[in-house]
């Protein structure tokens, strides 16, 4: 029989094992990106004395008392030559919160700071906060901006499922300590809000995706984009959509923005979701845009189809086929960490580089928007191909 501090021990040394183990490149490739064979973090990642009463007196079972249930839709930043993810935690009681994991690599050995961040309220307490996009602004601030949910006061008596959904803005200079700003001021309802890196035309730009309900999109048109003269008072007053939504297609329910766009040579690298219905439900799908250096609403590329979609196990979870991505990292070399979540349970991720990534969008054929144009392109490519393969032929 082991003692209880035999049984602590052997807890914290299976969580040692999982969160040091190398993770391994998969070797099926599509030629854009690698995946890796373990999530970089799940539930059992979460510290061991978050999750259990480590005294013997108050838990003699020693029964986790605050259970975990998934870590996901993670921000992220390099930051003193660390990879930080700030993950969507959320308890077994349904609430999310933020808290920190950060890894040596980007890949593996991701280990949670020991406490979860101190988010200040706004003026309205928010019923769970989620899906936090982070950028390191020119102005000196690193801003998170994320989803502040709470019910709606406006439905009627006894339906607890409606709620609001608004952008929530916090920004800090050491991801420790979070100044709390009002949340964005629209017209709608707003989830997938990101803030652009750079000032645009003297102000902050935003990008949106303007709903009518907490859930359904309804009028609204896509990924927008605002400008807003200040921050610590934000308010869009005038909206535009630069990625439409388009019937039969991945992003024909709704679309978001997933992090703050990367800056390259050719233009600004985005990584947003896409959502369709079907039987088994909401489909959610990661794809790329490219919109131009001097003006990030115009779109330069548009390759067709989805860039990253839910395979085997990652299809499996909490709420099925989906991938979602608020997170990535663009390293010196040119290397790019994509975090993902898969099925709203825990957190992957897949490598890449900048050049691999524009080569995709600029090269990459755009959707047609029906079955013939997608086979009059798949004929271009398969004429191209044979003549190539005959003239290898010949030459031999």
């Amino acid at each position: 029989m082991k003692t209880y501090t035999q049984k602590i021990a052997e807890l914290y040394r299976l969580h040692e094992e999982l969160i040091t183990r190398t993770n391994i490149p998969q070797e099926t490739s599509n030629g854009i990106f690698t995946r890796y064979k373990y999530p970089v973090l799940t539930a059992a990642h979460t510290p061991v004395f978050w999750r259990y009463d480590l005294d013997e007196n108050s838990n003699p079972y020693l029964m986790e008392r605050i259970g975990m249930n998934a870590t996901m839709n993670s921000g992220a930043i390099k930051w003193n030559d660390k990879y930080l993810l700030v993950v969507r935690v959320e308890g077994a009681d349904r609430k999310s919160f933020f808290a920190i994991a950060e890894s040596p690599n980007g890949i593996d050995n991701f280990r949670f700071w020991d406490y979860p961040i101190t988010m200040p309220e706004d003026i309205i307490p928010a019923t769970n906060v989620y899906d936090m996009r982070l950028t390191a602004h020119e102005d000196g601030w690193i801003y998170g901006l994320f989803c502040a949910e709470r019910h709606d006061d406006t439905a009627p008596a006894g339906d607890l499922s409606s709620a609001t959904a608004t952008a929530a803005i916090a920004r800090t200079k050491d991801l420790k300590t979070w100044e709390r700003l009002p949340d964005l001021k629209t017209k709608s309802q707003q989830r997938n809000v990101v803030l652009h890196p750079e000032f645009v035309d003297g102000k902050y730009a935003l990008y949106t995706r303007p709903q009518d309900g907490f859930i359904d999109t309804g009028s609204g048109g896509g990924i927008g984009w605002a400008l807003v003269d200040d921050i610590t008072h934000a308010e869009v007053k005038e909206e535009k959509i630069i990625d439409q939504r388009y019937y039969h297609t991945i992003k024909e329910v709704k679309n978001g923005e997933g992090p703050h766009p990367i800056k390259t040579p050719k233009g600004w690298l985005h990584l947003a979701h896409g959502v369709r219905a079907c039987a088994a439900g909401l489909r959610y799908v990661l794809y790329m845009y490219m919109t131009a250096l001097d003006d990030p609403t115009r779109l330069i590329a548009a390759p067709g189809g989805y860039f990253m979609a839910p395979e085997d196990e990652e299809r499996i979870g909490d709420v099925s086929n989906v991938l979602f991505s608020n997170g990535w990292i663009a390293d010196d070399d040119g290397t790019v960490f994509i975090y993902y979540a898969s099925s709203d349970t825990r957190m992957h991720v897949a490598t890449s580089t900048i050049d691999k990534l524009v080569d995709y969008c600029m090269n990459t054929p755009a959707d047609g928007l029906n079955s013939s144009a997608s086979v009059e392109t798949l004929k271009r490519l398969i004429d191209k191909n044979l003549k190539l393969l005959k003239q290898q032929v010949v030459s031999k």
